[in-house]
């Protein structure tokens, strides 16, 4: 899954779609939020067709034994490396269709053809082609979860495992951002069944409030060069004070192309316009010199280089008239048509619940996990970022326009998803925690080993799960000795 989570990932965070602000309803929909390891669309259909689609029946609510409801779950297989009596890989899915051209491609192959693994990958209940439950409504999202996501890795592992033989090879499971807090939470709660996890970018305390990311945001931008937070903070204030006044709707409208003309009524619309233009800036960042091209995705040439050489341009007018080139600059690399700033059409594609809908592709079901168990709300509630007017208050009412769920059920389904799984406290083994500096996510990770088997590997310089991309000649020198570190770690463990 291209991280994106994610994976954690993950939104609000998450991830989400289609690695950029815009995702692809109509050419110009898109999920405000952003964090989480994604398996986006390959373009190549050449890449699905080599790994066959395969399904497995699976309980729908684990945690209850007198439901006997049953769905089928997508999962891939790669045989290529595997040699008797190696390891098995599993590679967990996140909040997006899991890709194929992960069997492919990536680290985590290079490793096992290292050590004979045998490779899986299971996409998540309620994401891609797992559907669990006839549509989206609220009611049947409540069996979406990471806890019933963990179950069901557990029941894969166990069936596959006594199908194909595997019950006593050693598992190791992979994940980046959510998916990556999934995989050292499977090692957590079923030691018994997962030998080791790499668990990268993984956001494992979860929080309400996350001003961090954008502090870390301003903090990768200023990297590059200590002006361009302040141009984009500049230009961010600039366009927050002409939305006070009407008169500048329709200079705004045509500045920034947008697909109808700007109605701020409330402040949940300013909000959505301004966290909409933010979000350039966030993904940026988040995927900052990756290499994700592989997976189809596109925009990763667009850096954070790139970005502050357009806002520190002077000749290109003021900061404001910058940051509308930066927003024209990813509708033209997304192919966007115009872009929806529109909050009430937000509203009806995230309350949208047919499998159909423009949000089904994941914002649906991943923002209902930020407000059932993760917060993870980023928010200009800090004064030391960028941006301005997409506070914590707009974030959380979401939860009670889409899902019903109110300001104090966020705080407690949070305050729970730490005591269940230990938040920064977490104490298990084998368990190895990969981060980039430049990767906002980090914030909310573990940087500092825990004890001896649970150790952190900081990257300096390197953006979002960007440990898990295949290796190219043009990466860090301490992203190829963090691959490398990890690969000692797995042959160490798998003789333990």
């Amino acid at each position: 899954m291209a991280c994106r989570t994610h994976g954690l990932a993950v939104s609000k965070v998450v991830l989400f779609f289609l690695s950029s602000v815009f995702a692809a309803a109509e050419g110009h929909y898109r999920v405000p939020f952003r964090g989480l390891m994604r398996f986006n669309p390959v373009h190549d259909t050449t890449q699905r067709a080599v790994f066959e689609e395969l399904w497995f029946t699976q309980k729908l609510d684990h945690f209850n034994g007198a439901d006997s409801r049953e769905w089928k779950q997508r999962y891939f297989v790669n045989e290529a490396f595997y040699k008797p009596g190696g390891p098995v890989f599993l590679m967990i899915g996140g909040e997006g269709p899991a890709n194929p051209a992960w069997m492919q491609y990536g680290t985590w192959l290079t490793y096992a053809e290292k050590l004979g693994a045998l490779c899986l990958m299971l996409e998540h209940r309620f994401y891609g082609k797992s559907h669990p439950t006839a549509d989206l409504s609220t009611d049947n999202l409540r069996f979406l979860s990471s806890r019933q996501a963990l179950a069901d890795l557990a029941h894969f592992r166990t069936v596959i495992g006594q199908t194909r033989g595997l019950t006593n090879r050693k598992w190791v499971a992979f994940g980046g951002s959510y998916p990556g807090s999934l995989a050292a939470w499977f090692r957590l709660k079923y030691p018994h069944l997962v030998h080791g996890s790499v668990a990268t970018s993984a956001p494992v305390y979860a929080t309400v409030n996350f001003p961090e990311y954008l502090e870390v945001v301003w903090r990768s931008l200023a990297s590059e060069n200590a002006e361009c937070p302040l141009l984009v903070k500049k230009a961010s204030d600039t366009l927050a004070e002409r939305l006070k006044d009407p008169k500048t709707y329709d200079n705004i409208t045509k500045d920034f192309n947008l697909c109808s003309k700007l109605q701020i009524h409330t402040e949940m619309d300013s909000a959505y316009f301004l966290e909409t233009l933010a979000g350039s800036f966030m993904d940026v960042v988040q995927y900052n010199q990756d290499n994700r091209a592989f997976e189809g995705v596109l925009g990763t040439n667009i850096t954070i280089k790139v970005l502050c050489s357009i806002m520190g341009d002077e000749s290109l007018g003021d900061p404001y008239a910058r940051y509308v080139l930066v927003a024209h600059l990813m509708m033209d690399t997304f192919s966007v048509k115009c872009l929806d700033a529109s909050f009430s059409n937000y509203v009806r594609d995230m309350t949208n619940t047919s499998w159909d809908g423009p949000a089904a592709g994941g914002g649906r079901q991943w923002v209902y996990q930020t407000c059932s168990e993760f917060g993870f709300y980023q928010s200009t509630d800090s004064p030391n970022q960028p941006f301005i007017g997409f506070p914590l208050v707009y974030h959380v009412k979401q939860c009670a326009d889409f899902y019903n769920i109110s300001t104090e059920q966020v705080a407690e389904a949070v305050a729970q998803t730490n005591e269940y799984y230990g938040g920064y406290e977490i104490r298990s083994s084998r368990i190895v925690f990969p981060n980039g500096s430049i990767d906002p996510w980090h914030a909310l990770g573990i940087t500092r080993d825990i004890t001896a088997d649970l150790p952190a590997v900081f990257i300096k310089g390197t953006a979002h799960c960007a440990n898990m991309y295949p290796a190219r000649s043009e990466d860090l020198p301490q992203l190829s000795l963090a691959r490398d570190h990890i690969f000692v770690l797995l042959q160490q463990w798998l003789k333990q």
